[in-house]
């Protein structure tokens, strides 16, 4: 029984010394390549609706009825996963209540958001002001935007991507869609 013991060893042991001889190197963590569409814009201008804007032919636009809300739409980016949902109300004397709910809304994120960097937009010759927020870091929702023209529209608009927020992974899309809403912003007009 002793002999039978020494025998594993000896076959053990070049084993074991040849496993402690590497070192093992950790592996970054990889990411599915996103490949972004070309893109194609034509206006978006529905009967009824008060405003009108820019869409890319990537996107589908859905009506969005939520609390019996009028003019309320989500744009969705099928082949992203991504959603940007616009509200929209009318301004009757209530301007500063408006306003403090949409950046109450936005800074809701703030526990989680590394930063929140403003940007001012403003469009004098289509009476459209407005501000987009960068919410930097893994937030559900990394941009969102508010426009209006002071005395009749306000408009509102959160990107979502529909998956767990991982700002690594999501840059591709994250970056596309920042672009598409700086160009909405741009192409917004009041009917």
């Amino acid at each position: 029984m002793l002999i039978s013991s020494k025998r594993i060893l000896l076959l053990a042991l070049p084993l074991i010394i040849m496993g402690c001889t590497r070192h093992s190197i950790p592996r970054p963590y990889g990411y599915m390549r996103i490949a972004i569409p070309d893109t194609v814009f034509s206006t978006w201008h529905e009967p009824g609706y008060p405003y009108s804007f820019s869409l890319s032919d990537n996107a589908v636009v859905r009506e969005h009825t939520a609390d019996d809300e009028r003019y309320w739409i989500d744009i969705h980016y099928p082949t992203l996963n991504a959603d940007i949902h616009c509200s929209y109300k009318p301004v009757r004397g209530n301007l500063r209540e408006l306003s403090d709910d949409a950046i109450e809304f936005v800074y809701k994120h703030s526990r989680i958001a590394s930063a929140i960097p403003e940007r001012e937009y403003s469009n004098p010759d289509d009476h459209v002001y407005g501000v987009l927020f960068t919410l930097e870091g893994n937030t559900a929702s990394p941009y969102q935007f508010v426009l209006t023209d002071s005395t009749h529209h306000f408009f509102r608009g959160a990107v979502y991507c529909n998956c767990r927020p991982n700002a690594d992974s999501l840059a591709p899309i994250i970056d596309y869609l920042q672009l598409y809403v700086q160009h909405l912003m741009e192409t917004l007009t009041w009917k």
